[in-house]
Parts: structure tokens; C-alpha cells; sequence
């Protein structure tokens, strides 16, 4: 009868060490124990969205709020962090190839990046405005102006910008604008009408260029939480950076970061 209990007991047994042993397989082969290992963490970002990602003139090294946040990370885990360029449309490539280990640029969230990537828990939430001349502001008076033929509008090819004019604005004609140049500067050379942009970009763009003006910043479209990047198929990695969200946003780290950026959110 002991024997009988002892077979069954070990029966019973078998299936979980093979969850134990398929639980540190997957810890194993986690890009957490890889970053660790090599003692580097791969930041992938853009350097062309202020005051998120970018470079000042004359300086090599890249600066901004999202930067800032690598470095947080990095600093946390212990390791280095190490910038690698990307663009916009290729930011999902990028990750499934294994270019760098996570997207922190400003990325909005979207359920197009979501089937191919995964999204960190949100850090902040940013919203749309069009950006235009101030001398061509009189011509736009509300939303409905924009989605009139004659009316373009520019936008960076790649960004949840872009879905956001096709599906609300598609009367307007889309001038879309590829990496390293962006949408903004077609409208300063006068080349569209205006810009869909961000608020966070926005405010930033309007200090820098006087001659242009945020449009309808009582109405911003498109509310959407701002989240980091990262590849599919590793519940370990995702689950570490969600933990870490959920410590530096109760720190107040989040906060801090978004007073020094002087970030205008939704």
C-alpha cells in the first residue's frame, strides 16, 4: 500500500518539476539574463522627437526624457546603456531582429505595433494637435476646417500620427515624410498647411520656432498612453520592466522627469 502511495505521489510530482524546469528555461533564455550577463542594455531610439529623444548641435551623444529614463533603467539594473538608431518605420523591425532590447523614444501605444511588439506598462499619456503657421492660423478654425480637399497635411511615415489623419481627416491630402527628415520642417519651408503633431512635441516646436502655433489645444485628439517597446515571446524581460514601472512611478521618478522635459500631456 506505501509502495502504491509513493508511485503516485511521484506521479503527481513529474508534471511539476517539468513546470519548474520549463519556468527556469524560459528565465534562462530571457534577454534579462542576457543584458545581465553582458552587462549592456540596448536602447533603440530615434533622436529626432523633442524633447523625448535628439541630439543638440555639436553634441554626439543623444539627450531628452526618454534618454533619461534608459538611463534610470540601466542605472536600476546595473548595467550600461547603450544607444542604437533607429527610425520610425523601422522601430518593430528593428526589435524582431534583435538590433536592441527595448524602443524608449516617445512611442504611443497602437493596436498595429501592439500585434507585432509589446508595450510596457504606460509611463504617461501625450494627445494630437495640428501645428501650423501663425500666419496661416485664421484659415483653421475647428477640426472639420482641416478635412477639406486642398488642406495638406505632413506627417513622419511610421507614426501613429499617420492611421490618426487617414481615418479622421481623409479629405485632406497626406503628405507623408520619411526619417531623417521630419514633418515639421516641410511646414516651416511652407511645403503642407500644417503638421499633425503631438502635445509634447508641440510645445516644444512652438518655443523653438516662434513662427509656429499649436492649433485648437483645448480639443487635442487621439488621447493614447505613451509606452515602451519591447519584443514578443519573453514573459521574463516584460515582467521585470512592469515591475520597474510600477517602483518609479510610486518614487515620483516619472514625475520628476516630466517637470524637467517641461512635458505638456493629456
Amino acid at each position: 500500500m506505501i509502495h502504491r502511495r509513493l508511485l503516485a505521489v511521484s506521479a503527481l510530482a513529474l508534471p511539476a518539476l517539468g513546470l519548474v524546469s520549463a519556468q527556469a528555461q524560459t528565465v534562462a533564455k530571457s534577454r534579462l539574463k542576457t543584458i545581465q550577463d553582458n552587462n549592456v542594455l540596448r536602447v533603440g531610439t530615434t533622436g529626432d522627437f523633442n524633447p523625448m529623444s535628439f541630439k543638440a548641435p555639436g553634441e554626439a551623444g543623444y539627450q531628452g526624457h526618454q534618454i533619461d529614463c534608459a538611463e534610470l533603467l540601466a542605472k536600476d539594473m546595473g548595467v550600461k546603456p547603450s544607444y542604437v538608431a533607429t527610425d520610425w518605420k523601422t522601430l518593430i523591425n528593428g526589435l524582431a531582429a534583435d538590433q536592441y532590447d527595448i524602443v524608449m523614444t516617445g512611442t504611443t501605444m497602437s493596436a498595429a505595433r501592439a500585434m507585432a511588439a509589446v508595450f510596457v506598462e504606460p509611463w504617461g499619456r501625450n494627445a494630437f494637435v495640428p501645428l501650423a503657421q501663425k500666419k496661416d492660423m485664421a484659415k483653421f478654425k475647428d477640426w472639420a476646417s482641416l478635412d477639406q480637399p486642398g488642406v495638406t497635411i505632413g506627417i513622419n511615415l511610421g507614426t501613429t500620427m499617420e492611421q490618426f489623419v487617414q481615418q479622421t481627416l481623409p479629405k485632406a491630402t497626406l503628405r507623408r515624410v520619411e526619417s531623417p527628415a521630419r514633418d515639421w520642417q516641410e511646414l516651416l519651408g511652407g511645403r503642407v498647411d500644417v503638421t499633425m503633431s503631438s502635445l509634447i512635441e508641440a510645445a516644444s516646436l512652438t518655443r523653438e520656432y516662434p513662427q509656429l502655433t499649436s492649433l485648437f489645444t483645448d480639443q487635442p485628439r487621439n488621447p493614447i498612453p505613451m509606452a515602451f517597446l519591447i519584443p514578443q515571446a519573453d514573459p521574463t524581460w516584460l515582467a521585470f520592466l512592469n515591475n520597474w514601472m510600477t517602483l518609479r512611478l510610486a518614487s515620483g521618478a516619472f514625475a520628476e522627469l516630466d517637470k524637467k522635459w517641461n512635458l505638456t500631456t493629456a
